[in-house]
């Protein structure tokens, strides 16, 4: 019996293992890095092993360590979660040497599935080796791992040097394997996945499909289980061909085969031999619980004959902190409030009060939806999300919302460029137009209640500017006898906390949070901007800015100060939330300032290079 599991990995699905096992009975251990002293999964767990370092590469890539820790934990098992060392058969095999429970398939499946080229040899299916004009547009990939890292879509045979360098050293990152290949790109199909769990008795379950076809840079946004529209011949397939993976290479608990599919022909992509993020929508429609399925398969429990039986339908998102319509920036700072309302299942490493770091994934949550009905089910979800209490940086919410509910995908027609259409009009700025003012007015009740707002002789409005979704906004407002007013509306009610506007006869409540210079009233995030704006650092026409922090992994060969670059020249390259951002010349020019040197750490909004126009 498993009586102790140490869990190598971080934020969210160390919190989701941890979960399951204190259901269990089972002691937690966590590892984390300085970087996540303070983190949520290392607060929780019953035990936490400090790894000395932030970078990835110096703490949970480091499988001596982790092992190490467990150990000295007296733990005497261990699970992988996603990402990281998950797919490493090394660091499985050193677990099992170690005298401890490897909590994941064999090394030998690992080693079979968890490299994408040999994946595709044992089925079958040939990576390109050379690339011609004719191949475009081609897929660059990385072979380990997954999560989008490492990964490359490239339609000029010119790009592909650098994008095949650029995929390598994000593998070499995240996975600490830079092997990438290259394979045909298929243009907007589908991205569907099949759920498999082996025991060690012969039996596998193929646990239906998943759809997972709404995706930023080839990492997935929504998914939905099962995956909408396919024929049962078509479903019966992907069952087949899962199944016929596991059991070409022994495969032990609990791994996802994945697929493209279009007109009607599944295309396999690879096989994830861990845990996917989007495991909980199987467990919604299945009613079952995967972690505890691999714990019992570990201590070598038997499945039954046949899984469960489907009921229903379930649809997951994924709430990042980034900024969609800027290039998907991720965003850093303190999260002060997230909650979603009661029937949501919420997966997160984050709470209230914990700081958004820039050294790992900007993923701060997985919400879930569970529900008789397709329909249903993305109608709840969708609400859950456009009332939530996220306070902090800019996420992701409202493109969640608006891709939920945008007339493709509630009528199951989404495929993978579904965002490379869509993208500028999901991120249309639509503030609501209340919002300001609820937010001045509540500033004015404490600031009224603390000096007194009224006076005998008439005067001018109170003036207020906040700045939302990148535009500014002037509110004004006046106080009465009775009270505080505005031109247009009825105040209803007027408190730090919670107003109540009325509006051509209909009555609008905000809650109403404020930390330091940010305003949250009810979903929308606003900065307050001072009355007399303090003179700005002015920088120079065709300045770089950092878009968010990092670190700056790569500068061009042969960039220095003086030199000819053309627009769109890659210039340098900014590693932040473990992915590569190219910083590219805007215009054709001389590079006139470089003061990002490599290996600099910036923080966002810093000078980066300047290239001054011909």
């Amino acid at each position: 019996m498993i009586t102790s599991v140490l869990v190598a990995n971080r934020g969210e699905i160390a919190c989701r293992v941890f979960s399951t096992c204190r259901e269990s009975g089972i002691r937690t251990v966590a590892v984390h890095s300085d970087a996540d002293a303070n983190a949520l999964h290392a607060r929780v767990a019953d035990a936490a092993v400090r790894l000395p370092g932030a970078a990835p590469a110096d703490t949970y890539l480091r499988g001596d360590l982790i092992v190490k820790a467990a150990v000295a934990a007296g733990a005497d098992a261990v699970h992988p979660g996603y990402g990281f060392l998950s797919e490493n058969a090394d660091f499985a095999r050193a677990v099992r040497d170690a005298g401890l429970v490897w909590i994941g398939p064999p090394p030998e499946a690992i080693e079979a599935m968890a490299s994408k080229t040999r994946a595709k040899e044992l089925m079958g299916i040939a990576p390109l080796t050379e690339v011609t004009e004719a191949d475009l547009p081609v897929l660059v990939k990385a072979a380990a791992g997954g999560g989008g890292r490492g990964m490359r879509v490239v339609r000029r045979l010119a790009d592909l040097d650098a994008e095949l360098t650029a995929a390598r050293a994000e593998a070499a990152s995240a996975f600490g394997d830079g092997e990438v290949f290259v394979e045909p790109y298929v243009v907007d199909g589908r991205h569907v996945e099949v759920q498999i769990l082996a025991d060690t008795h012969g039996t596998v379950w193929a646990l239906g499909t998943r759809d997972c076809s709404l995706q930023r840079r080839h990492q997935k946004v929504i998914e939905e289980a099962p995956a909408p529209g396919l024929t049962p011949g078509l479903t019966a397939e992907l069952h087949d061909l899962a199944v016929r993976a596991a059991r070409a290479v022994d495969y032990v608990g609990a791994g996802t085969v994945e697929f493209l599919v279009a007109d009607g022909t599944a295309h396999f992509l690879e096989m994830n031999t861990r845990l996917q993020v989007e495991h909980p929508v199987t467990e919604a429609v299945f009613g079952i619980d995967l972690v505890a399925l691999q714990l019992r398969i570990a201590e070598g429990h038997a499945l039954d004959d046949d899984p469960p039986r489907a009921r229903g339908h379930a649809v997951e998102a994924r709430l990042y902190a980034e900024d969609p319509a800027n290039g998907w920036a991720p965003q850093t700072g303190r999260l002060h409030r997230l909650a979603v309302p009661d029937g949501i299942r919420l997966d997160t490493g984050y709470t209230g009060g914990d700081d958004i770091g820039v050294h790992y994934d900007p993923m701060l949550a997985k919400a879930v939806a569970h529900a008789p009905t397709r329909a249903e089910a993305v109608r709840r979800l969708a609400g859950a999300l456009e009332r939530a209490a996220i306070h902090g940086p800019v996420t992701n919410r409202d493109l969640l919302v608006r891709s939920l509910r945008h007339e493709e995908f509630t009528s199951g027609r989404m495929d993978t460029g579904f965002y490379d259409r869509h993208l500028a009009a999901l991120t249309e700025p639509a503030p609501d137009p209340l919002a300001p003012l609820a937010a001045a007015l509540a500033d004015a009740s404490t600031r009224a209640g603390r000096f007194g707002g009224w006076r005998n002789l008439p005067s001018q409005p109170q003036v207020k500017r906040y700045a939302v979704a990148g535009e500014e906004h002037e509110v004004r407002y006046g106080h009465t006898r009775t009270g505080l007013t505005a031109e247009g509306v009825r105040v209803v009610h007027a408190g730090p906390d919670r107003v109540v506007l009325e509006a051509d006869g209909v009555q609008r409540p905000f809650d109403i949070a404020r930390y330091g210079d940010h305003v949250h009233a009810n979903t929308t995030r606003l900065t307050a901007l001072p009355r007399f704006p303090d003179p700005t650092t002015q920088h120079a026409p065709g300045s770089l800015l950092a878009p968010m922090p990092g670190t700056v992994v790569r500068v061009a060969e042969g960039l220095t100060e003086g030199t000819t670059v053309q627009a769109g020249q890659p210039l340098l390259w900014l590693e932040a939330m473990k992915m590569e951002h190219r910083i590219t010349a805007p215009v054709t020019g001389r590079l006139t300032a470089l003061p990002a040197g490599l290996g600099r750490q910036v923080e966002m909004g810093a000078l980066l290079a300047v290239v001054e126009s011909d």
